[in-house]
């Protein structure tokens, strides 16, 4: 019977298939430039090498030593990085216990009973006298349900692709705790740069406030001027100061996404880089293949199609394999005699013929639930697509901004260096010079945010490409 079970036992339930995506997959993004036009012989190849793919250790893209180092950090120190750890390796341990199933189980152990008859019995019979009596017993038993509908199967199915999407999630929230590193180093060093424009218009206002007053006791400026002049230093002085909460809670941040306290992480000043790198776009049909979301909501939706096979499985009879044998004896040294030997071996079928609809709805419930799920993974796609969309559009247009603000700072010095000569000449007075400096600073800060907003924005495209993940990254938890 066990060598039948185990070869021709069939699996119930429907067979698992990836759920189509919503539509057809486009080949390239809306925002992806067009690609190369074909050779003219038609026979050739243009080379495509892989260098530039995204890699696991993404943000070395960017070329700073010291987001590197950061980076490497999280792996080490996050808590929430280990919580997702512990989830995973919780979830790849029901692979085991699932698996478990395919296997009798086995028990044994030793039991001594001294036992007392009741005088007082229904059948007691008068006069004759009751005795005590002992019985030493050592006992094995071992039961099996051989997996002859798959229910098993289709629970060792399940628990795997949970454990499968457990590693998606995981990768998730890697993803998403190191591009929010990178942002807020970003976002640091933009604020330094920042910082860096307001103390060098600090220096530049320091020396028009000694203008103006030497022209004042000169008899050529008014106090007007004067006061003028002081209002801009001290202005530029507030936001120089106010730059540093922006920068102290940014600071606080990155410690605790490193795992230490803010109070033993200090980052020194670096104004961010003006160079941007170039971010790979893969092509649509790989990106299903390289978001841990989609990923994860992919397994969720084959551990809810195995799910739909144990409960059909549910509705066939369950056969079970049973034998007891041992040793039992009223005295313990004849306990191991062979006449102590006692053994007994069967096997029963129990099938549920009424159960008020019970297996029905659990069905019905399970189909309902792969319903969700494969709902949930079309979703996931289109929240994908729509992500890198977003921001190769945001990086695409933050690139003519760009463009546009350089020029608008380069007008806006030509402008203060002309106010200057003018005022400086007597031709004007400093109220000009003082409306080009604002200018010149406001368009100065508005570039320094461009540049972060585009680094920001080259984060977030990287994480809506998945990163440097692949499904092979995927435990077979076995």
């Amino acid at each position: 019977m066990a060598a039948v079970a185990l070869f021709t036992g069939c699996m119930v339930g429907p067979s698992y298939q990836r759920p189509s995506p919503p539509g057809p997959v486009p080949v390239a993004f809306k925002e992806q430039p067009p690609p190369p036009p074909p050779l003219a012989s038609g026979t050739w190849k243009q080379a495509q090498p892989s260098d530039g793919e995204l890699r696991g250790k993404w943000w070395e893209l960017f070329g700073d030593p010291r987001l590197n180092a950061l980076e490497e950090r999280i792996a080490v120190s996050n808590q929430t990085l280990k919580v997702a750890i512990s989830q995973y390796f919780e979830a790849r341990e029901q692979v085991p216990v699932a698996r478990a199933g395919y296997f009798p189980s086995l028990t044994v152990g030793p039991s001594a009973t001294h036992t007392r008859e009741s005088y007082n019995q229904p059948n007691t019979v008068r006069g004759v006298t009751h005795y005590q009596f002992n019985t030493f017993a050592l006992q094995a038993q071992a039961l099996w349900e051989p997996d002859l509908w798959g229910q098993v199967r289709r629970t060792v199915e399940q628990a795997r692709a949970n454990a499968e999407a457990s590693a998606a999630d995981l990768a998730g929230v890697a993803l998403s705790l190191h591009s929010e590193l990178a942002i807020d180093y970003f976002e640091l060093c933009g604020l330094d740069t920042q910082r860096q424009l307001l103390e060098g218009t600090l220096a530049s206002d320091i020396d028009f406030l000694h203008l103006t007053q030497v022209r004042l006791a000169g008899g050529v400026a008014t106090e007007v001027d004067v006061a003028q002049a002081e209002t801009q230093y001290r202005s530029v002085k507030a936001q120089a100061i106010d730059v540093g909460v922006a920068r102290a809670q940014l600071e606080h941040a990155i410690a605790i996404l490193v795992g230490v306290p803010p109070s033993e992480l200090s980052i020194p000043s670096a104004p961010v880089a003006v160079t941007v790198p170039v971010i790979p776009a893969a092509v649509p049909s790989t990106l299903l293949e390289r978001r841990p979301d989609v990923a994860a909501a992919e397994r969720r939706t084959a551990a809810a199609n195995a799910q739909i096979g144990i409960a059909v499985a549910a509705y066939y009879p369950n056969v079970t394999l049973s034998a007891t044998g041992g040793l039992d004896s009223g005295l313990l040294g004849t306990l191991f005699q062979v006449s102590s030997l006692f053994w007994s071996a069967g096997a029963s079928a129990v099938e549920t013929l009424f159960d008020g609809g019970r297996r029905h709805a659990l069905t019905d419930q399970a189909r309902d639930a792969y319903q969700a799920q494969v709902a949930a993974y079309r979703q996931s796609v289109l929240n994908a697509f729509r992500e890198v969309e977003d921001n190769l559009a945001a990086l695409r247009i933050l690139a003519e901004e760009a463009d546009a603000e350089s020029s608008a700072v380069e007008s806006a010095r030509r402008s203060l260096a002309i106010s200057t000569k003018r005022y400086k000449g007597g031709v004007t007075s400093y109220l000009e010079v003082l409306t080009a400096q604002t200018i010149q600073l406001a368009n100065e800060r508005s570039q320094a945010e461009i540049v972060t907003r585009r680094y920001a924005g080259s984060i977030q495209l990287i994480k809506a490409l998945g990163g440097g993940w692949s499904p092979s990254h995927l435990s077979s938890s076995d």
